[in-house]
């Protein structure tokens, strides 16, 4: 599978969970820049209140090598570096010791994969990526529509 479809999946991944967890997506692009391959663009603020912000912090983080790992068969872990760091501190801080960190973050991503396996999720994530794909970078706002109808499809 080609870096370029690999890429689209994860930052697809990224503003999806994002958009779940209430914070409003400003952009999303595969066009690579000095250290990245592609970004996702949140805005500062949530649409919505989530109990657990650190938790839902690390599911936006873990979300794009989830995605990226549901479409290829493996976690590419080299691609997903800075995410994972981010990741790390964040754990380091809510458990105060490495062991339980790792087990947070093991959590977590059982559970980024757990709302990845939600059928409108995964469309949703399919959309926007074959989108990304096309144009190279979307609003935050067609990302949103494009959840919005995948969510909206799976109910009928």
């Amino acid at each position: 599978m080609d870096q370029k479809t690999l890429t689209a999946y994860h930052e697809a991944g990224h503003a999806v969970m994002a958009l779940l967890m209430g914070r409003p997506v400003q952009k999303v692009s595969i066009i690579p820049s000095q250290n990245r391959l592609g970004a996702c663009t949140m805005q500062k603020g949530r649409a919505k209140q989530v109990q657990d912000k650190l938790e839902a912090e690390m599911l936006i983080l873990l979300a794009g090598m989830a995605a990226e790992g549901r479409k290829s068969g493996k976690y590419n872990i080299t691609g997903a570096a800075q995410d994972l760091r981010m990741v790390e501190k964040l754990a380091l801080s809510r458990s105060g010791n490495a062991r339980q960190a790792e087990k947070l973050i093991h959590k977590t991503l059982d559970k980024t994969q757990h709302f990845l396996s939600n059928k409108a999720t995964w469309e949703a994530i399919k959309v926007i990526a074959g989108e990304l794909l096309e144009n190279e970078s979307i609003s935050g706002r067609a990302a949103k529509h494009h959840l919005t109808m995948a969510q909206a499809e799976s109910k009928q």
